[in-house]
């Protein structure tokens, strides 16, 4: 289950953006009127703006990001206002080949910009550089902010050799289509920088989608997004999608697996979602979401007919939190044996690579920096160094807000790049080395604070004992969206 990124827009996400400057402001324009007014300008090449003499007309749209300086004689002042007059003003160039709206003495009037833009492109310098020949392909959940293209920008500035995105704005059922431009520069950046989208993209489903759902209305509305998912994977040649199965909040376990099992049949008999493969993800959480056992996820696919196109992501905080684990590589073992006694180990097709701020079964989805949290450096380790898993996508959903000077949080992508390169070091690494003792050290006393304080709240539930349920209403019962005790 992906880290709840607060994304917004078709095609985005409304995290920051990383996104490289677009290409189509650096071609050259020519100079063209706009409502017939006359331009000329005058480039100063050093300050890298032009000066346009205008006439001033009526619009109602104010300029964007430019810069207007006056000089108008004073003895204009007494003139009468209807006249047009002439007015030098000074634009700095925002955009190049697009109509700019110029603000002159009150009124506004519409040019177009005079020459090239001569500005940096603004590339964005990569935090750590990808790894090449790894045998692991590690990276983040990434931004689309932008468009879905920009997501490559993102991978590259963090090292990254896999990724997840959302493939629209995963908080709402209405998204526009997915924009053919877009996809095209997404295809293009993946050949140029030899990403393999099909192999290593993870993207993640909307976390209004609840197939387990019973109601008519409310089934075809959670399927017509999950289809839409599955066709936008297909037009981008990506593989995979990650998505959570659902609750039986308004029916029963068994039926509500049994209608995400027929919602993924009737997805497949759709030509259009390609050859995507659906994954399941493990859940966190017991009751009535569905994924938080194996014995959950194999019922599914025991009624999914084309068992070539279904596939598990094991979420690692997840696992952990709903009591299977992995901290040691006896337990590491045993759950993994587990795995493929009651799923199959042919269906793991992806991780999320998460520690987690909650104990081994608290079932509460908290997840932690790599080896800050309650799993720990070697639970990374064991993973990492199962040669069974190389070549999977694994994917950090860690956290990375941090504090600045002014108190305010804001993301800090330097943490994911660490990382990245620190799950690529642990293969082959030996636990009994002194470098990887002080590493497992350092990074558990930094967590120590967040692990004391969740693992004290559930504690005190547990001496508390279970709560009688409250009964619930009917608008409760039939909540489409899963709760989580924090981010995902």
């Amino acid at each position: 289950m992906a880290r709840k990124l607060h994304n917004s827009a078709s095609d985005s996400a409304s995290d920051s953006s990383l996104s490289p400057f677009p290409e189509e402001l650096r071609t050259p324009v020519t100079v063209a009127d706009s409502d017939n007014l006359p331009v000329k300008s005058a480039v100063n090449e050093k300050k890298r703006k032009a000066e346009v003499t205008v006439k001033t007309t009526k619009t109602t749209k104010r300029a964007r990001k430019t810069a207007v300086k006056e000089e108008a004689d004073e003895t204009d002042q007494d003139a009468d206002k209807s006249k047009k007059r002439a007015r030098k003003v000074k634009v700095e160039e925002e955009t190049v080949g697009q109509e700019v709206k110029v603000e002159a003495n009150g009124t506004t009037i519409k040019a177009k910009t005079t020459q090239k833009r001569k500005k940096k492109e603004g590339k964005i310098e990569p935090l750590e550089e990808r790894t090449q020949g790894s045998k692991l392909r590690v990276g983040a959940h990434v931004s689309i902010a932008g468009g879905v293209h920009n997501a490559i920008a993102n991978v590259l500035h963090i090292g990254a050799n896999a990724f997840a995105l959302f493939l629209k704005n995963q908080r709402k059922w209405t998204n526009p289509s997915l924009d053919l431009e877009h996809a095209t520069l997404f295809l293009d950046g993946c050949k140029e920088h030899n990403i393999e989208a099909g192999d290593c993209c993870l993207p993640h489903g909307s976390y209004l989608v609840n197939l387990a759902h019973p109601d008519e209305d409310r089934k075809k509305q959670a399927y017509d997004s999950f289809h839409d998912d599955l066709t936008r994977c297909h037009k981008l040649g990506i593989k995979l999608y990650n998505f959570h199965p659902g609750n039986a909040n308004a029916t029963t376990r068994e039926n509500g697996i049994k209608l995400i099992a027929e919602a993924i049949n009737k997805a497949h008999n759709d030509p259009a979602t390609g050859e995507v493969i659906p994954l399941l993800e493990t859940m966190a959480s017991l009751g009535n979401t569905i994924g938080g056992t194996f014995e959950d996820l194999a019922a599914i696919i025991d009624q999914v007919e084309n068992k070539n196109r279904v596939g598990v992501c094991l979420d690692t905080c997840h696992v952990f939190a709903a009591g299977y684990d992995l901290r040691t590589p006896e337990a590491y073992a045993a759950t993994m044996a587990k795995f493929d006694e009651i799923i199959g180990f042919k269906y793991l097709k992806a991780f999320h690579v998460n520690d987690s701020k909650a104990p081994l079964a608290s079932y509460r989805d908290l997840h932690a920096r790599i080896g800050t949290g309650y799993l720990g450096l070697r639970s990374f380790h064991n993973i990492v160094n199962d040669e069974r898993l190389h070549g999977l996508p694994m994917v950090l959903e860690t956290p990375i807000d941090i504090k600045d000077e002014n108190g305010k949080k804001i993301e800090d992508k330097s943490i994911w790049a660490r990382e990245i390169k620190m799950l690529e070091k642990l293969v082959g690494m030996d636990v009994e080395s002194e470098g990887f003792k002080k590493w497992e050290a350092d990074l558990f006393e930094e967590g120590k604070g967040e692990r004391e304080r969740i693992g004290g709240q559930v504690k005190r539930k547990q001496d508390k004992g279970p709560t009688p349920k409250k009964k619930r209403g009917k608008k409760k019962v039939e909540s489409e969206v899963e709760t989580e005790d924090d981010e995902d």
